[in-house]
């Protein structure tokens, strides 16, 4: 074998592995932000403790969009404009609130509010068009004929089963 057909064929295979390689993105390492937010200014306005707040803001990933599917009796795909699915992680949130007694200044404990990281999946909204003409009718001699043009709407999806729980603490 030539060295420019092994130079041929080495260039390919690296394409073909870096193409392969950037499209696999596992789920674990979907990317979040972290968010810690200040609420001490609460304090000046509310007669209580400022609560504590950190979570964190979710990156989508999006994925191959779905093909539009070709009906018969149709002259556009259905689907025209594609769904695209989105994977992302919620992150861990945690607040906490300093509970005190009501009639008194006795600090009862403090209220945690934590939720778990949970795989969250979408998909965005789609379209799908029908065209204003028909298929090409026989009693026409393969003419088609003028319809009224139709649109739909493919409706989003959301799926996940976030957690949380409720703890007080002395």
């Amino acid at each position: 074998m030539k060295s420019t057909t092994r130079g041929s064929v080495a260039a390919v295979l690296a394409c073909v592995a870096s193409a392969m390689g950037a499209g696999a993105v596992p789920a674990a390492a979907t990317p979040s932000v972290p968010v810690t937010l200040p609420l001490e200014s609460l304090e000046h306005v509310l007669p209580v403790p400022a609560p504590e707040l950190a979570t964190g803001v979710p990156v989508p990933v999006p994925h191959a969009p779905e093909a539009p599917a070709h009906v018969a009796g149709r002259l556009l795909p259905y689907g025209a404009l594609p769904r695209v699915p989105l994977s992302t992680e919620l992150p861990v949130t945690e607040a906490g609130v300093p509970v005190t007694e009501p009639l008194g200044d006795r600090e009862l404990g403090v209220a945690r509010i934590a939720s778990e990281a949970a795989d969250l999946s979408l998909t965005t909204p789609g379209a799908s068009l029908g065209a204003p003409l028909s298929a090409p009718r026989p009693e026409l001699y393969g003419q088609p004929e003028p319809v009224l043009p139709e649109v739909a709407v493919l409706t989003p999806t959301l799926r996940g089963a976030p957690a949380a729980g409720l703890l007080l603490d002395r």
